[in-house]
């Protein structure tokens, strides 16, 4: 299969080089949670994965929050297909904590430091993988954490 060169560009500093599309998996979380976007077919979210790494993407794009961690457990799923060398970079968030007895409320938004801890070996177990390449807070702290200790 052919693989398009796509324009890339330094993030910042830190020494990665993305190009400037990437993929977003958030619809891969699919529907029953406050923010889904409805049902979606896992092999149907994989195959456009798998499309877009091809045209030369580098880079996916998740979060824990999104299906509740079903997003990622897809994005794991697609990364264990792939060889070391065909990896993309993959980033994630954390910061939004749900009530897993109830899919439909709004997420409560903390980052305290054990939060960020428990949610990135959670992150770390879904993808299937030691190394998250951009670890990302989703949205500011509701509870009055500094930045600074998160």
């Amino acid at each position: 299969m052919h693989t398009m060169t796509l324009p890339t560009r330094p993030l910042g500093t830190s020494g990665l080089t993305l190009t400037t599309v990437g993929f977003g998996a958030w619809a891969a979380g699919g529907g029953g949670w406050s923010f889904g976007w409805g049902p979606q077919d896992d092999s149907a979210s994989i195959d456009a994965m798998r499309h877009a790494i091809a045209q030369g993407v580098n880079w996916i794009d998740t979060a824990a929050v999104y299906g509740l961690g079903h997003s990622e457990e897809v994005v794991g799923q697609f990364l264990r297909t792939l060889t070391a060398r065909d990896r993309p970079y993959v980033f994630t968030k954390c910061g939004l904590e749900w009530d897993p007895q109830d899919r439909m409320k709004v997420s409560r938004r903390t980052l305290q430091p054990d939060s960020i801890r428990r949610e990135c070996e959670a992150s770390l177990r879904r993808l299937g993988g030691e190394r998250i390449d951009l670890y990302q807070f989703h949205w500011p702290d509701e509870g009055g954490v500094p930045l600074e200790h998160s």
